[in-house]
């Protein structure tokens, strides 16, 4: 009678680790719920490619968004890794209350997890640029999934929202990007929505920073169930 108490012990440890383990997973569902905590990641340029010559010239004059005075104001890729993808997502801290992230997710309020994005937009080493058109939309949701997979979350749990930028295109003026639900300690996808936008404003910081603020402006949680 012990070896079957035994059994019976293990047999209800496992049941009770399987509904922790249920209890601690996100779920899709989970996103439509107010209750349940968001933390906003940033926005990911890892996906992202610019068709055109990324130059300041085509937009008006912003001494704050103006891009070097070197190589007739062409944006080196340089310049885009390490300063542009940056301030767009510094944009989220600095203008929280336009880019209202809080109000998008129909939440009191969303954690602040930037440094993800960025940190993983530093590690970037491909070339951004690009004259084919054709190279707009490439990206699948199965290729989200692949850079979830093997992001680092920084020890963060529990759902992240994100943006994985994929295409910028100077001769439509649009930019095309995946607004993205993850769980973060599973690292997976929960939801992910493809969304093309026109870009507009002054400089080239805000000029492609638009099309992110209209993103997160017109989000509908429901498309998202």
């Amino acid at each position: 009678m012990k070896p079957f108490t035994n059994l019976k012990g293990l047999i209800t440890l496992i049941f009770i680790a399987a509904g922790v383990a249920s209890a601690s997973a996100q779920t899709k569902a989970d996103i439509l719920n107010k209750n349940v905590p968001i933390t906003w990641l940033g926005v990911d340029y890892s996906l992202a490619t610019f068709i055109g010559t990324p130059t300041n010239s085509s937009y008006s004059f912003n001494a704050w968004t103006a891009v070097k005075k070197t190589d007739n104001g062409v944006v080196t890729k340089e310049e885009f890794k390490d300063s542009f993808t940056v301030q767009w997502n510094q944009l989220f801290i600095d203008e929280q209350k336009k880019y209202d992230v809080a109000k998008a997710t129909d939440r009191s309020s969303v954690k602040y997890a930037i440094d993800v994005a960025i940190n993983a937009n530093k590690k970037i080493t491909k070339d951004f640029f690009s004259n084919n058109p054709s190279d707009f939309h490439t990206k699948t949701e199965a290729d989200v999934a692949a850079a979830v997979k093997n992001y680092d979350f920084q020890k963060n749990e529990g759902i992240g929202m994100m943006i994985f930028v994929e295409g910028m295109n100077k001769g439509t003026t649009e930019e095309g990007l995946w607004v993205t639900f993850v769980d973060m300690k599973a690292k997976t996808v929960l939801a992910t929505k493809y969304l093309v936008y026109k870009s507009q404003g002054s400089g080239f910081r805000n000029y492609w920073a638009k099309p992110l603020f209209i993103a997160i402006k017109e989000l509908d949680l429901k498309d998202f169930r």
